[in-house]
């Protein structure tokens, strides 16, 4: 079951997008970050369930957070929110282990079905 929820992006605009987005019924812990490094920490105390994650972020990349977090939990349900959706960013993303890649702004339909992509890996990994 997905509870905790961290949101990592340096536009506070596009993590309230994110927040407002997702269901308002479920009763998600919401945690926030604006850079990669603070992700990444936020991840560590936090131990989220889901991450969006953004890529062009100061200090230290999406990807590069992405790759850390896929260090500390290779299992990670990480997805990346971006406006570079270059074919090699793509590419990139999925390789290191992303969920799914979502276009920025993301609408609430692409964030719904994504925590429900989400909700069945990890129930089926509950499973196993």
């Amino acid at each position: 079951m997905i509870k905790k929820i961290l949101i990592v992006d340096d536009s506070i605009v596009a993590r309230l997008g994110v927040k407002n987005c997702i269901l308002k019924e479920a009763s998600y812990e919401i945690y926030e970050a604006f850079d990669g490094f603070m992700g990444v920490g936020e991840f560590k105390r936090v131990s989220p369930d889901l991450t969006f994650m953004d890529i062009t972020m100061p200090v230290m990349s999406g990807i590069q957070a992405l790759e850390e977090i896929k260090k500390i939990d290779k299992n990670a349900l990480v997805i990346v929110i971006t406006a570079d959706v270059q074919l090699k960013t793509i590419e990139k993303v999925k390789g290191l282990g992303a969920l799914t890649l979502l276009r920025k702004p993301p609408k609430k339909e692409d964030i719904i079905n994504a925590i429900a992509k989400a909700r069945e890996i990890q129930e089926s990994k509950e499973k196993k």
